[in-house]
């Protein structure tokens, strides 16, 4: 009799991760509904919800009952409704918004590669080529609606640990900080806002610096960062420290390492490369070890790249050029490091 306490909790706990995809498309479809900023002015009844939404008065109490469930929603007088602390980011208007992210993570085009990912796993090629035909970002390049919903959920992601680089890595003796894929800017903003005097470069692809230039007038450093749009499988603007966040992750070796030759041609001598990805640890048993994983799947899914050891990045380095000289701790409570590489 003492175990089966034991076996319920783990079929519970299985059931849950079995219905993972369940609860993943309730939050969707309650972000793609605009019901957290409704939620957000308090007590709400679902008639009026409903009427906001345009949704049948039934199937949304249905949904806010599960949203309860989920704990990102309560009620409080029978049918009114209201956000939970822990719903709070599914506001557009959070500063630490999830809304973008769920946006991308529901959407009809990335749930299709989620559903591939046997494909995968058989192949290892990864399942968006297969589902739709083309790349990822071939895919988004064609579809300018998801395109800037990805880049949104990128950005939304970037501004969670931007306030953490310029306290993990000392800028104050750059000229020129170059950020390499870099999309909206909001990472290469934070480094500048946090360390006056130095110039910045942006660069990524057309689609990935769309409002750019908007999130830098806004940040008050449009004089002092230009924008650069280009492949930098072909070539990178100059500098002194360059940035490459969540770039090497979306593709194989061959390619990390043209991408990081640019990097090192393009770079001055006693210059600094900063490369912030999650690094693979050895043990799975901590926060940091989870997320690098499930990002690593994802990466399957979306890209057929992968998450990397501290070995594999090494290795990349020094085919390229560089010399690893310095692994900062997890950025802001992620499993996000910054490895800091000099050219040899």
């Amino acid at each position: 009799m003492s175990d089966r306490p034991r076996g319920l909790a783990g079929y519970a706990n299985l059931s849950r991760m079995a219905f993972g995809y369940a609860s993943s498309q309730i939050l969707y479809a309650a972000v793609r509904l605009g019901v957290p900023d409704l939620l957000a002015q308090g007590d709400v009844p679902v008639t009026r919800l409903a009427e906001s939404t345009g949704s049948d008065p039934h199937a949304l109490g249905r949904l806010l009952r599960a949203l309860v469930v989920l704990g990102v929603a309560e009620e409080g007088e029978p049918g009114c409704f209201t956000l939970t602390e822990q719903g709070q980011p599914l506001r557009a208007d959070h500063p630490w918004s999830m809304r973008s992210s769920l946006l991308l993570l529901g959407d009809p085009d990335t749930w299709r590669a989620w559903g591939a990912l046997t494909h995968s796993v058989r192949t290892g090629e990864a399942a968006w080529d297969h589902v739709h035909g083309r790349p990822l970002f071939d895919h988004l390049a064609r579809h300018p609606e998801l395109s800037a919903v990805f880049n949104t959920a990128m950005r939304e992601g970037t501004e969670r640990i931007a306030p953490a680089l310029p306290r993990a890595y000392d800028f104050s003796g750059a000229r020129t900080v170059v950020d390499v894929g870099g999309g909206n800017g909001s990472l290469l903003a934070a480094v500048l806002a946090a360390t006056p005097g130095i110039k910045g470069i942006l660069f990524d692809t057309a689609e990935g610096i769309a409002g750019a230039a908007e999130e830098l007038r806004r940040a008050g450093l449009s004089d002092r960062c230009s924008i650069e749009a280009g492949d930098f499988f072909e070539a990178v603007p100059e500098g002194d420290v360059m940035l490459v966040k969540g770039v090497l992750h979306d593709w194989d070796d061959r390619r990390c390492i043209a991408l990081l030759r640019g990097c090192r041609r393009s770079i001055a001598a006693d210059g600094r490369l900063l490369v912030l990805e999650p690094v693979m640890p050895s043990g799975l048993g901590t926060p940091e070890a989870a997320g690098a994983v499930m990002s690593d799947i994802a990466m399957l899914v979306y890209t057929g790249g992968r998450e990397r050891g501290m070995t594999e990045f090494r290795d990349l380095f020094a085919a390229a050029g560089f010399e690893l000289a310095e692994v900062t701790p997890p950025l802001g409570g992620s499993e996000i490091r910054v490895l800091v590489s000099k050219p040899v």
